[in-house]
């Protein structure tokens, strides 16, 4: 196919690539103005919902304070201060 389109456009080997840039151009324009305005709406990409299957909470009986971030609430199986690399020193 792109064999056919390059053997039909006329003007030697500038004219075909002018008219190559065209005709990417225009498939563009077409898909950008036309085809994926009229497909927009059949697609669910704003149809977000995020349900983890637990009804939500009230949050009355653990408020959040500075000690404990929200998303902290776990122990680590860890410890995080072995095996950590010795901090730079001030000559690097």
């Amino acid at each position: 196919m792109y064999a056919f389109i390059w053997r039909k456009l006329p003007f030697g080997l500038v004219g075909k690539l002018t008219g190559s840039v065209l005709l990417v151009a225009a498939t563009v324009a077409l898909l950008w103005y036309v085809a994926f305005p009229w497909a927009e709406p059949l697609l669910p990409f704003d149809d977000v919902q995020v349900e983890s299957g637990v009804p939500a909470e009230t949050g009355g009986d653990n408020p959040v304070t500075g000690d404990n971030p929200a998303g902290d609430e776990h122990e680590l199986p860890y410890d995080t201060d072995q095996n950590n690399p010795a901090p730079p020193s001030p000559s690097r």
